[in-house]
């Protein structure tokens, strides 16, 4: 624990600032993510609506993914980043707060997608300025400051306990406007354009958008070339599926099917991130003796073991949900870190807007389809798409074992 503080304090530069802001993004998002389904829902859509929705988002995404790295090299780590939150996040949570209907929804989801440019530009902001030693422990603070604010929709389950859901998320949504747009501001005034962002900035000053884009085959090739980042492709493809599905359809088959309250939403998030918190301060350090798969490994073994709870939990039978809770957390503590460390230290720093870019292209071309399949699978019977998870778990574990095999073979 004193390691992790202590590496906290020596940060300076880019990394320091995206850290000291990264709460005023992630507060209010947790606010209003965990009843953002039930919005909908009680706006009159449907499970195969909101599946749709996911879709045409995912579709979006790939296509604002495809200009992500190209823009981030063009026109700067902080201009991108600057103007793509403004887009991805303050506007679509304005319009959230006053939308009526499923087409309310559908403008929202397209803002939304220029999200990847945003991301691209985020993590090359503070990346490029860090030492390759020092990322995983960097990808730590993200997830223990994710799961810090996490705690903000206790605040939201008071309200949504006391007064009708959709008054009360809507006045999420605009505070998420008023907190996320603050954040932009002091990001402008904070952070600095990295020497790697000005030397992209450079060798791209005379080339159009289109011209960048064609030189993607070169990128292309030379991912198909690294087994670092056809593994990173498998990770992020199967897990882009899984929380999209998860983070989707959890809200609706625990409130209409278990017959839990819509309040009782905010407990679980607040439940997993105490138990994430305790073992990132107190048994993360103890783990790094053992090697990554096998701990990448457990981590999708217990993901398994949760999702199993979930789908044979009896209606509203807490104890059940809350050993979901535990193991659920206990799997995104294992697992989700080192999958950041290893799409993070698998990316070559010459290149790594265009990878990053291409390779969330690659993710959403593929997982853009399977919204709209969720949807439907939830129509038919709301544990099904959970069902679905499990099966992506054990085909990841197959995957990272036989990856270790070979890899012990060939040394």
């Amino acid at each position: 624990m004193l390691e992790m503080l202590g590496f906290l304090r020596n940060l300076k530069g880019n990394p320091k600032t995206v850290l000291a802001l990264d709460p005023l993004w992630t507060a209010p998002f947790n606010m209003y993510m965990p009843f953002a389904t039930l919005f909908m829902f009680a706006l009159g859509l449907g499970d195969i609506e909101i599946g749709l929705l996911l879709s045409i988002g995912m579709f979006a995404n790939f296509l604002m993914a495809l200009l992500s790295g190209v823009v981030t090299d063009k026109f700067g780590r902080k201009k991108t980043l600057l103007i793509g939150d403004f887009l991805a996040w303050s506007m679509p949570v304005l319009i959230w707060s006053l939308s009526q209907n499923f087409w309310w929804f559908l403008v929202a989801a397209l803002f939304n997608s220029v999200s990847h440019i945003g991301q691209v530009a985020f993590e090359c902001s503070w990346l490029d300025d860090i030492e390759d030693e020092k990322i995983q422990k960097m990808a730590f603070w993200f997830h223990i400051l994710w799961h810090c604010a996490v705690f903000s929709a206790l605040i939201s389950a008071f309200f949504v306990e006391r007064y009708e859901l959709i008054p009360v998320v809507r006045t999420l949504y605009a505070f998420a406007f008023v907190i996320m747009t603050a954040r932009l501001v002091f990001l402008w005034f904070f952070l600095k354009e990295t020497e790697r962002g000005k030397e992209r900035m450079e060798a791209t000053r005379d080339s159009s958008i289109t011209k960048l884009l064609f030189e993607y085959k070169d990128v292309f090739l030379q991912i198909l070339r690294s087994s670092g980042m056809r593994r990173v492709l498998v990770l992020l493809l199967v897990m882009s599926i899984f929380q999209m599905v998860a983070g989707t359809f959890f809200a609706l088959y625990v409130t209409q099917d278990l017959g839990l309250g819509d309040y009782i939403l905010a407990y679980f998030p607040a439940v997993r991130s105490v138990i994430s918190l305790f073992f990132y301060f107190f048994i993360q350090n103890r783990l790094e003796r053992f090697k990554i798969q096998h701990l990448m490994g457990a981590g999708l073994a217990l993901y398994v073991a949760g999702h199993v709870l979930l789908i044979a939990a009896p209606p509203q039978n807490l104890l059940w949900l809350g050993a979901y809770a535990l193991m659920d957390a206990w799997a995104a503590a294992l697992f989700l870190p080192r999958l950041d460390n290893v799409i993070f230290s698998s990316i070559d720093a010459t290149e790594r807007a265009r990878c990053r870019a291409l390779i969330n292209v690659v993710v959403l071309a593929i997982t853009s389809p399977f919204g709209i399949l969720a949807g439907v699978m939830s129509d038919m019977d709301r544990r099904i798409p959970f069902m679905f998870n499990i099966v992506l778990f054990l085909c990841l574990i197959f995957f990272l074992l036989r990856k270790q095999q070979n890899t012990e073979v060939s040394s």
